[in-house]
């Protein structure tokens, strides 16, 4: 094996249903890189005694998911500003015998954007968040890093979005008042798990959204889930949440090879299949 190889896999509980091997087994084909990609189920009882073996075990990289990336951060030497300030790494990497933390989520949500709509204005009006968990943070990072003028974060619990205007910016509106809350906005987003597959759908009327503003979700099971539908009905832009997952692995994947693979339709193909 040589010194290029990189053995690389995703970490969660659950993680069968995880799509990263088939992104990143797509790049390394594709780019002709050593290297090989898996996914590695570890129950929260057991992360510190089958991380560290892992790491034992020559893994260079690591991608993080649901239930650790908080948790993780606890073995990095170093992160990068994204996984300080949203509090969760999803991306590590081991170098000159250092475990290096990032987290690409913010990335990921804004390119998805960005490349869907290029001449998208962030500093144009206020941006919607609802909900406001881990997704919510990375989200409401992003929106600080492109400098929109108004975050509102809408959930059930108000502590939980109160942390992240208090981290961010931004103000909390409370759940019930929703609707009140997208009435001059630019961007509404969904970050939570209503509207998919298995889930209750998101009630969310959108009869007083602006026209001209951009509606995402997350969500990406189904790709239009109702809520994108009902946008898209009344002449709203709308961005599906696969980019999301798509460009944060983009990220990962220069980190760990130096290399910046395009997202391409035969990857959506590949994981929307």
């Amino acid at each position: 094996m040589s010194n290029t190889y990189k053995k690389l896999a995703v970490l969660g509980h659950p993680i069968a249903q995880s799509k990263s091997p088939l992104i990143h087994e797509y790049w390394i084909k594709k780019y002709g890189v050593e290297g090989a990609y898996g996914a590695i189920d570890i129950h929260p009882d057991d992360l510190e005694k089958d991380f560290g073996a892992l790491i034992t075990e020559g893994y260079t990289g690591l991608n993080v998911t649901a239930p650790h990336k908080e948790t993780i951060r606890k073995y990095c030497d170093y992160f990068d500003d994204a996984a300080y300030e949203i509090g969760a790494v999803n991306t590590l990497h081991i170098k000159d015998d250092k475990l290096h933390g990032s987290n690409t989520d913010a990335y990921g949500f804004a390119m998805n954007l960005e490349t869907s709509f290029p001449d998208f204005n962030w500093t144009k009006g206020p941006a919607v968040i609802l909900g406001a968990g881990g997704a919510a943070r990375a989200v409401a990072f992003a929106l600080k890093e492109k400098n929109v003028p108004v975050m509102k974060i809408c959930n059930r619990t108000i502590f939980k979005a109160s942390n992240i205007a208090a981290d961010m910016g931004g103000f909390v509106m409370p759940w019930e008042e929703r609707r009140e809350a997208i009435k001059n906005c630019n961007l509404l987003i969904n970050t939570t798990s209503l509207g998919m597959v298995g889930k209750d759908s998101l009630d969310m009327k959108l009869d007083v959204l602006p026209h001209d503003a951009v509606v995402y979700d997350l969500v990406y099971a189904p790709l239009m889930t109702p809520f994108l539908l009902d946008a898209e009905a009344r002449g709203n832009k709308v961005v599906t949440g696969i980019g999301m997952l798509l460009y944060q692995a983009q990220k990962a994947f220069e980190t760990w090879y130096g290399i910046l693979p395009d997202v391409d339709e035969d990857l959506r193909k590949i994981v929307l299949q």
